[in-house]
């Protein structure tokens, strides 16, 4: 082993207690990733250990000092993803990338990507007019398509959000729900009121709702229609039949643009019903103007065991084959 040395400079004692963490959390984290000595000496950070490993460890000790330097803190799933990240690519600027602002909340809460798949993703989204988000829970697929929506729309790029999902239940059958036909697909829609209630506000959402400028409908609602000028969000698109996922690409207008999102592994339709979802990936896979979007467990911005889950599951169902 080929010992090595090498210091990250802190400025103040500010970022020396936030880069460390309460308890010195954040050094224990990455320790349990890399086996490496970390050191507080006269100002600066000390990385000693194997070369390679210590300049790794050193490049995510400087990438979470400039998150604190723009941002003023940074969170525990920065954190993990700065290290998961860099174990495998050293030559990213993370914080550059992610620095793009996408839309503010109605509450003035900032949302920008989290990992340089988000950042991949929304890029796609502003320059193709369909684009396909693909990939496990927790990646921001969903979340990522109605901000861009909502940009678009305060920018006057469209005239109208329209969000739509396949009304398919989990796994589960919850007979006939009470109330008319919307109270009964709006349990289905509800992620998507969720998001939308988050960046807009209830109040503006629902202002625009009553001007027919926000649609949230079940994707049967789409037949027949040409969607111009429009921002067009089709949810869960993994519980489409083949027939239902070219019904609704084909529903695509003038001036509009169209995000499919899903998750390929949690396919809810009936035995010997195939997903529209994985049938599109290789029928327009060549199509010019249309992106695909391939998210992995390194890009879930929830709980540290989500991405877990998602690998252990992953590493299961290989198995099983």
């Amino acid at each position: 082993m080929e010992f090595f040395e090498e210091n990250v400079l802190i400025n103040n004692e500010d970022e020396l207690i936030k880069l460390l963490g309460i308890r010195d959390k954040n050094i224990k984290v990455i320790k349990s990733y890399f086996d490496v000595n970390i050191l507080v000496r006269n100002g600066a950070v000390k990385v000693t250990g194997d070369k390679e490993i210590s300049k790794t460890v050193a490049k995510i000790l400087k990438d979470i000092l400039n998150t604190i330097r723009t941002e003023g803190e940074i969170s525990d799933q920065r954190i993990v993803y700065l290290i998961e990240s860099n174990k495998t690519n050293l030559n990213i600027d993370y914080n550059k990338i992610l620095k793009e602002i996408i839309v503010t909340t109605a509450s003035g809460r900032i949302i920008k990507p989290k990992t340089v798949g988000q950042k991949r993703y929304y890029d796609m989204i502003t320059s193709k007019d369909i684009t396909f988000g693909i990939g496990p829970a927790g990646t921001g697929k969903t979340y990522l398509a109605v901000a861009a929506a909502v940009n678009a729309f305060r920018k006057k790029e469209v005239e109208r959000i329209i969000l739509t999902r396949p009304a398919v239940e989990a796994g589960e059958k919850l007979g006939f729900l009470p109330g008319d036909l919307q109270d009964k697909v709006d349990p289905y829609l509800r992620p998507l009121y969720d998001a939308l209630f988050d960046i807009m506000g209830i109040e503006n959402f629902m202002k625009n709702v009553d001007k027919q400028m926000i649609e949230v409908a079940p994707l049967a609602y789409m037949r027949g229609r040409t969607l111009d000028s429009s921002f067009i969000i089709l949810d869960e698109a993994q519980n489409t039949t083949k027939e239902q996922m070219k019904m609704f690409l084909t529903r695509l207008g003038y001036g509009s643009k169209a995000v499919i999102t899903g998750d390929i592994t949690q396919i809810d339709l009936p035995h010997g019903k195939k997903s529209g979802l994985k049938t599109v990936i290789n029928i327009l896979k060549e199509v010019e103007g249309i992106g695909f979007m391939f998210f992995n467990n390194r890009d879930v911005v929830r709980h540290k065991l989500v991405q877990d889950i998602i690998r252990a599951y992953e590493k299961h169902e290989e198995n099983q084959k």
